[in-house]
């Protein structure tokens, strides 16, 4: 698919190209390709427990992240995605696996890694070695960030109406941030989405719920959490990890957004966002999701330790509504809370 006059980059096999977290899209925007993040391609299929079946019976063993094989599943049912960037460092280890199982089937991987310790000379061989990939320059990344960041300032907007004037839900904070990851794969109708719902949003009233939360760790697997905090009465006000996808720092420095980008960096770094927007927003606990399965799951002792809120950590496996239990966990944090 890349083809440039300049000798740099080798071909890609399709013009749409997965992604399994955020990673530089300015690169795939630039050479003209489509970035799909496959995690919200399968959260939002008719049938995602299906697709994390299907994995499993393909040879997937079951106590492995249902994510990494709703990704597999994903991937072979859009015979259209070919081409797959696939994050090495930063992001869950299993994706190594994941990598080799759709080589297999004859999927082109482009690793990327977010170096460890965020150096930025590290970082920005990465980045580069992904232009080349692709066949671009900076010139060509830097024109994709400017088109971007006029999507990512109206979602920015959101989230401020969220927290600071109380007129979003938690569910529309983490859908509109969530999706900056590839902006759907079409930057102009994604804005006209943010456009209109934030027009929507004037002359509303703002929401009743009284208790605060913040929401951190990955995007939840269960689809119905956000409603049943707000049926109670709580509601979230901070997504951490879906609030970095929309790289919220005022830098047009484009290496220095993906160094301060949290996620990826390990969890005393993250902690420092964490501890700084809880203040801000005046968070009153916080709900720590965990998925199951998933190394970080370890880290919610560190959280514990450094966090001086109340904390209810919860834990997903596949796809799937809340059960009964967490339920009633969430109606006595709140009840505590209150």
């Amino acid at each position: 698919m890349v083809d440039k006059s300049n000798g740099r980059g080798t071909s890609v096999k399709s013009r749409r190209v997965g992604i399994t977290t955020t990673v530089p899209v300015e690169v795939i925007y630039a050479a003209g390709c489509i970035p799909v993040d496959l995690n919200n391609v399968f959260i939002t299929d008719p049938n995602p427990r299906g697709l994390v079946e299907e994995a499993e019976l393909a040879g997937y063993p079951r106590n492995v992240c249902a994510w990494i094989k709703g990704l597999y599943s994903t991937v072979l049912r859009h015979r259209d995605i070919r081409t797959l960037v696939a994050v090495t460092q930063g992001d869950c280890s299993n994706t190594h696996a994941l990598m080799e199982t759709l080589e297999l089937v004859g999927v082109e991987v482009i690793p990327f890694a977010y170096p460890f310790g965020r150096d930025r000379d590290l970082l920005a061989l990465q980045m580069e070695k992904l232009m080349d990939r692709f066949g671009v320059d900076w010139a060509a990344v830097n024109r994709a960030r400017e088109r971007l960041d006029q999507i990512r300032r109206k979602v920015w907007e959101i989230d401020r109406l969220t927290w600071q004037e109380n007129l979003v839900g938690g569910w529309d904070n983490h859908l509109y941030q969530v999706n900056c990851s590839d902006f759907k794969g079409d930057p102009d109708a994604f804005e006209q989405e943010v456009d209109d719902f934030l027009a929507r949003l004037k002359g509303a009233r703002p929401r009743r719920e009284k208790i605060r939360l913040a929401y951190i760790g990955v995007p939840p697997i269960m689809d119905d959490l956000y409603d049943y905090l707000e049926e109670r009465g709580a509601r979230v006000v901070y997504n951490e990890t879906q609030r970095q996808f929309t790289l919220p720092f005022e830098t047009e420095d484009l290496v220095e957004r993906y160094r301060l980008y949290s996620y990826p960096y390990g969890i005393f770094y993250r902690l420092e966002d964490i501890i700084r927007e809880v203040e801000r927003r005046r968070v009153h606990g916080v709900i720590h999701y965990a998925q199951s399965f998933c190394f970080r799951q370890i880290e919610d002792l560190i959280v514990r330790q450094r966090l001086k809120l109340p904390i209810l950590t919860l834990e997903g496996d596949k796809p799937n509504r809340l059960d009964a239990r967490t339920r009633m966990r969430l109606d006595a944090f709140i009840e505590m809370l209150q």
